[in-house]
This record gives C-alpha cells, sequence and structure tokens, in this order.
C-alpha cells in the first residue's frame, strides 16, 4: 500500500506541475495528407523505390520531398500486405534535339515461346523514345530496314545514329539504307556497354518493369503493349537522368500542382503502375 501511495502522490505533483503541451523538439514531420499519398502510391507501385516515389510526389503535388522523408515514412507507417496487390500473372552525345539518336536491338520470348526481335530507337538528348520495331523469327538485312522504318514512323532522321558492333549491323542492306537517308553511323567501344549506357538502361527498363511482368501472344500484340508503355515512359515516368522531369512534359496536358485533399488515381500499363491525377 506504502508503494502504491507513492506512485499515486508522483503522480499527482507530475500532473499538476508539468507542462501539459510535452512535444518533441525538432523540425515539424510531413503532414498527414502527404504520408497517405506516398503510402497509397506505395500500395499501388510496390516495385518502386524511395527516389522514383519521391520523383512522383514532387511532379503530381508540386510539394518538396527527398528520398529520405519517403523512406522514413515507409518505415514508419508501411506494412506489406499478405497477399500482396501487385498485377496477376495474366497481367503481368547529343548536342541538340534530335541530332543524336541511339538504337539497339534485344530478343523476347511471346507466351508460346516464339522468338521476337524488337529493335528500340531513343533519342540521346531528350531520353524520349522514339519508337519500336517488332519482327517475328530471325533478322537478316531487309528485315532490320523494315524494323528501323517502323521505329521512326515517318519522322525526319537523325544527323548521326549511334549502335553497337552487333553483326547484324553489317548487312549491306542496312548501310545501304542509312547513306540514302544520310545518317551518319558511329560506333560504341567494343565490350563496353558503358559506352552506350542510355540505350542499354532503357532496354533494362522495359524489361524489368514491363516485359518480364506481362504476357504478350503475338507481333501485334507485342506492339501494342510496347506503344503502350512508350506513352507511359513519356508522359507519366519520372526520370532520375531528367532529376525527376518527364522527357514529353506536354505531351499529356499541364501539370500544374494537385491538391492532397481532391486526387485520383491513373492506370497505366495494364493496371502495372498507378500515378496521381486531379480529381
Amino acid at each position: 500500500m506504502l508503494h502504491l501511495h507513492s506512485l499515486l502522490r508522483k503522480r499527482k505533483y507530475r500532473l499538476l506541475f508539468s507542462s501539459q503541451l510535452r512535444r518533441r523538439p525538432g523540425p515539424k514531420g510531413p503532414n498527414q495528407e502527404l504520408i497517405d499519398a506516398v503510402l497509397d502510391m506505395k500500395r499501388r507501385n510496390s516495385s518502386w523505390g524511395c527516389p522514383r516515389i519521391a520523383e512522383q510526389i514532387a511532379l503530381a503535388f508540386g510539394v518538396e520531398i527527398d528520398k529520405d522523408t519517403v523512406r522514413r515514412i515507409l518505415n514508419a507507417h508501411y506494412r506489406p500486405e499478405s497477399d500482396s496487390a501487385g498485377p496477376s500473372w495474366l497481367t503481368f552525345l547529343g548536342h541538340m534535339k534530335d541530332s543524336l539518336w541511339s538504337c539497339d536491338l534485344f530478343r523476347c520470348e511471346s507466351a508460346t515461346l516464339k522468338t521476337h526481335w524488337v529493335l528500340v530507337v531513343m533519342d540521346q538528348f531528350t531520353r524520349r523514345i522514339i519508337g519500336f520495331g517488332v519482327h517475328h523469327g530471325s533478322v537478316d538485312g531487309i528485315g532490320l530496314c523494315c524494323m528501323f522504318r517502323r521505329a521512326i514512323r515517318g519522322l525526319s532522321p537523325p544527323k548521326c545514329l549511334s549502335s553497337d558492333h552487333d553483326p547484324l549491323y553489317l548487312f549491306h542492306q542496312w548501310k545501304a539504307n542509312l547513306r540514302v537517308l544520310e545518317v551518319t553511323e558511329i560506333k560504341t567501344v567494343p565490350y563496353v556497354p558503358l559506352s552506350h549506357p542510355f540505350v542499354e538502361r532503357l532496354i533494362g527498363t522495359i524489361r524489368r518493369e514491363y516485359l518480364d511482368r506481362t504476357l504478350f501472344w503475338t507481333t501485334v500484340d507485342l506492339e501494342a503493349k510496347l506503344t503502350e508503355f512508350q506513352h507511359y515512359y513519356h508522359a507519366h515516368r519520372t526520370h532520375a537522368g531528367l532529376e525527376g522531369r518527364l522527357p514529353e512534359p506536354g505531351s499529356d496536358g499541364s501539370k500544374s500542382p494537385i491538391d492532397f485533399d481532391s486526387y485520383q488515381w491513373r492506370k497505366h500499363c495494364r493496371r502495372l503502375y498507378q500515378t496521381p491525377i486531379a480529381a
């Protein structure tokens, strides 16, 4: 009883003479609206890391937030759900604009394990995707020229085109096609992928963020899905190499900041990714 009485006495005096507003010293943390937006974006895009979420929040809402703030929010509040909200397996060196493009080939397999070759062409300066050329089966010189024509889709060709030392670029039809278009081909350093960094990174992004998470059945289906990813890549996906900007900021209308009190989510790439828009 004496011990209990002592504890009650100390509690009484603590309540009487201590400050009623005891706050932890230091800067004020993020408000609840920002925390909710970060958590909602992480739940809807589980594969995104802290830098990507910070860039997307800054782009959509016009607030200053860095990756460390996002990391602290996720550490304190984010708990992954047991049944992951991710998609199902079925959903699965330019000096002026357009003066230097890069191209590269990669191979992918359809749902029926049919080989498809994809030629991706990108602008070195803006990091935007010029287009894709898809070919089913083995590729020869004529097929490579057709893929390039479909990739640029009637656009004016650049002054220079950067490519690696793939034997497919040695076909005389390919070299003759570049001479007709008056395009100078620039070769990278042999066996050094870092000399061709932007398009190599782009191919890795396409694989990791899209093709490895979805299935395609035919050439037409693959072309449609790549076109859908191209729109998302240009108008909605932030880029660390562009300091969080978009390759084509005006391709999807104005990008005014969104109010935290009223926003909704736009789905991209067959619901693989979701970005906030004004309600």
